[in-house]
Parts: C-alpha cells; structure tokens; sequence
C-alpha cells in the first residue's frame, strides 16, 4: 500500500500543490525501540462477568484469561450505547453516538466524522481492519467495500464472507440449527476466517508501525461454531443473579413492556449451549492470534474488548436495548502491554470505549484532537490506579431504523461515577443505584431524600456533558424532571453556541454573526 507520506511527494514531483495537506510528522523514536503496534480484538454481545478471569461461571474462556494474567483487566469499563452499531462508531471514532450520527443500527457514520483509521493512515501508520463493522448504514453484513482509513487487502467484512460460501451455505450460515451439524466445521466459520487474515497480516507486517483491528462477530446469533464446543455446553448452565427476579415495579415502563411474557414466570435454568460454544470458539480463535503475536511482534499493545453485553434474562430481559444495567453497559476490557503494563493486575479505574481512538493518537506519538471527545487513557495501562475521568457516559437513541420493534424510539442518558449510576429515560421513569450498595441494580433510588444531592449533583454533571459533546438531543426537558421540579429552565437551555473545534480534516468554521473564522468554539449565543 502507499501510505500518504508516499502520496504527497509522489504528487510533489507531480507538480500538484500539496501544500494544505503538509506531510505527516515522522514518530519520534528511542534508540532500539523499533516499529509501534497495536492489535485490537473486539468481540460481539460478550458481557463482564462471561470471562472466567472476571468471574468463575464454569465458561472456559483460557485465552482471554490468558490476556488478563499478562496484563491488565479493567473492572469498570462502559460502552457508550449498548448496542452493536452505535457502539462501534463510538470505538472506532472517539466520538459519542450522537455526534457519529449512529444512534441506532442500520445508519451510517456522519460525512464530517473520521475513524481512528483514517486519523492514523494518514499519519503512515498502516491500519487494516478484519471482521464485522456495521457502520455502512445498509445491513447487518455491509458492502465488501472498505472503509476509508483501512487497507482495502486486509478489509474483511460479513459480506465478503458470505461470498466465499455457496448458495446453500449461505443459508446454512445463518440458521442456528447448522450448529448442531458436524459437518459445519471451524473453516467454514466466520471467525476462523478472520483469524486466518490476522494471522497473515501479523506475519508479513511485523516489521511496522501498525494498528490490526480484528473483530469477531461470535458468539452474537446465529452463533455458530463446529459441534465439539456446542456439545461441551450442553448441560452448562449460567449461574443466576438475584435480579433475574426483579419485579420491575419501580422501573421505566419499557421495560415492563419487554418483560411482559416473562414478568409472572419463575426463570428456568440459562442454557445456551450455542452461544456460550460459539464463545468458548471465539477465546480458543484469540489463543491463535495471541500465538502468532508472541512469535512476531511480542512487543505490541494488544486489547480486547466487547461491543456490548446480553441479558441472559436478568431483570427478565433479553438480548440488549434501551436500557443502562451493567449487564448490557459494562463489559470486559483488557490491556496486555509488555515492559509498560503490569501482569495480573486489576483496575477499578473508570475506562470507556470513548477513550479508545484517543489512547491509539497518544500510543502512536500523535497529538489528540480536540474533537475526540474521550481523550486517551493510555495513562491507565501504565498505573492502573491512575483516574483519567471521574464519570463515564452512556446513551441510547433506538435499537435499529430498520425495525419498528425493540421498543422504537427511546431516549436515555446515563451517568456512571464508579458507585453511582443516575439513569434519564425521558419519556418515563428515572433511575439511579448505589452500585456498591446494590451491585444488581434491584433498588431504584431515583426519589430517596437521602440520596437527592448525590442524585442532582450527578444530574448536572449528566446535563453539562450533553451540553459539551453538543448532544443534538438536549434541551429543558433532560433538566425538569418529576424529581427535580425546582430546576431552572430556559427557552434557550444553556445559551450558547457550541461549534466544531479544528478537527484537522475540515476549515476553521465561521462565525454566524460575523462571517469571520471563530475564535472561541463555545460561546454564548447573540440572538
């Protein structure tokens, strides 16, 4: 591939005038410290406490504890929505959902917005992304087109998958059932094949800088892995938590409205032997890229995280959705780093999927935009107990344009401090628990008098952020609410104008009452 210090002075010589577009700094290096590199493993609907190392379930999950006992595991990670797309553009961007454009599956990343990908191609750092993206905005399988920023050699998504199959595989690849065929082996799988890239990739590219994504769409349904893991979790059973029984009564009434088939009945056992197979599939497809990175590239920064949890029926839901409990918002995220990340260490310092482009600019020797709205964290994977945010954001907009289902339009923002979590759902009933008190998230203390300064200081703090990441969603009703009848509210909410700062792709913007370059991106609004 030719990288765009290439690029530039091949036009050079060209006689095309590159001179808006100046060549990328040179990463400045320590004698013997050879080429930066990252690799990022994301999986797919993997929740906290599925690794065995983040709790003892009875899942084998050897490899990601492998990741654990070399490096670092992060108790209080958050996503940013639980769910697929939404998550993944904050990920890969460093921008909420509501700035990326992907508040729901199915929609497309904004035209102003770039990924980590881009930001670094365009510094020569070679980027290349294999597995599932979900950001096209067409389907759950995207385009066999590769996102701008990524080498288009390497670019591997479900679609280009589903094109190496045969018309009947096709099929056979998404029914649940082909799970129990054994002549459904490992290469016919989606995440065998993605390893299979990676491990050619880590192979012929060690001797570079360079950031190897490699997501895994396992074990998200139809979650399907050859027969052996299948039957391994046959009679495997998920222990229960309490809040498999909450009744809901003082919950927001989506949630009522999802439970409802289930909010009289008593949960039979959680058995899955599919899902948690094709999880089990995955950890044993991670032990292989782990393998081929201690053999090529020992030094490299390697990460693994998940894109959201699942239910598994607790607080009588399923799947994921419009809401903020820590089975579907809080997911493993782990930090292997040799020589710079300390072995077998656990943080409970708050880390967030915001903070991942961020950390890449800062690994890589770049400076962090401004426009990235979760900074670096890299700080954390050298002192685990260092803070780099005393809160983490969450949201939700909807499930997927695609469906009038998964209860349609329902906003939420959320606010996580470590212990407490305040909750909006602004068309129905507010949350926040005492997650030290309440770890299961059964008591809703959203109208406790002795929790009002805590609830209210969060509230604002809640507020100010939607403010800040210019959240085309705020407005006085996120502030009034039945539990704070007192805020002040104003037509005009916080009163200013709040404009993009220099993000390095697009011009300065211009000052509406003037016409002039702004000088200050915030400012109060002349009407």
């Amino acid at each position: 591939m030719i990288n765009r210090r290439d690029f530039l002075k091949l036009a050079g010589a060209a006689g095309v005038n590159c001179a808006t577009q100046p060549a990328p700094p040179v990463l400045s290096r320590q004698p013997g410290e050879g080429p930066r590199q990252a690799v990022i493993i994301l999986g797919e609907s993997v929740r906290y406490d599925m690794l065995n190392c983040n709790r003892r379930t009875g899942l084998k999950t050897p490899n990601f504890d492998r990741i654990a006992a070399d490096g670092i595991s992060f108790e209080r990670a958050y996503n940013c929505q639980p769910v697929c797309a939404p998550a993944r553009s904050a990920i890969w961007t460093g921008l909420y959902p509501h700035t990326t454009g992907v508040w729901g599956n199915s929609m497309p990343l904004g035209n102003t917005t770039h990924t980590i990908g881009q930001r670094l191609t365009d510094q020569g750092v070679h980027c290349a992304f294999i597995g599932k993206w979900h950001l096209s905005g067409t389907d759950y399988f995207d385009t066999e087109r590769s996102a701008a920023g990524w080498d288009k050699n390497y670019w591997y998504d479900m679609r280009d998958y589903l094109e190496e199959l045969t018309p009947a595989d096709h099929v056979r690849s998404r029914n649940p059932d082909t799970g129990d065929d054994p002549t459904w082996t490992a290469d016919k799988c989606y995440g065998y094949r993605c390893t299979q890239h990676a491990l050619d990739f880590l192979e012929k590219h060690k001797d570079e800088d360079f950031l190897l994504v490699i997501s895994y769409d396992e074990p998200h349904g139809p979650a399907l892995c050859p027969i052996e893991y299948t039957r391994t979790h046959k009679d495997f059973i998920f222990p229960m938590n309490v809040n498999v029984r909450d009744s809901l009564a003082d919950k927001p009434e989506e949630q009522r409205v999802w439970a409802a088939p289930r909010l009289k009945e008593t949960q039979p056992p959680i058995k899955a032997p599919h899902f948690f197979g094709a999880h089990t599939f995955i950890d044993h497809e991670v032990g292989r890229v782990l393998d081929s990175v201690e053999a090529h590239t020992p030094k490299a920064l390697l990460m693994y995280t998940s894109d959201h949890g699942v239910f598994l029926e607790s607080h009588r839901l399923t799947d994921k959705g419009p809401a903020m409990y820590d089975e579907i918002t809080r997911i493993p995220f782990l930090v292997r780093w040799p020589g710079h990340a300390p072995a077998n260490t656990r943080s409970k310092s708050l880390v967030s999927h915001i903070n991942i482009a961020g950390t890449m600019m800062e690994f890589f020797g770049f400076d962090v935009p401004k426009t990235l709205e979760g900074g670096s964290a890299l700080s954390l994977f050298h002192d685990p107990n260092a803070t780099v945010q005393k809160e983490v954001f969450i949201e939700w907009g909807r499930y997927e344009v695609d469906h009038d289902g998964f209860g349609g339009f329902q906003p939420i923002r959320c606010v996580c401090d470590g212990r407490y979590k305040l909750t909006i759902n602004l068309m129905t009933t507010d949350e926040m628990y005492d997650q030290q008190a309440d770890p299961s998230e059964m008591n809703n203390l959203i109208d406790s008098g002795e929790h009002a300064a805590i609830r209210n200081q969060l509230h604002d703090r809640l507020l100010d952020w939607m403010n800040r990441s210019r959240d085309a969603f705020r407005g006085y009703y996120w502030g009034r609410r039945r539990w704070r009848p007192d805020f002040p509210v104003t037509w005009e909410n916080a009163g200013y104008t709040r404009q993009r700062e220099d993000d390095g792709y697009l011009p300065r913007e211009l000052d509406y009452d003037t016409g002039l370059t702004m000088t200050a991106a915030t400012r109060p609004k002349h009407l």
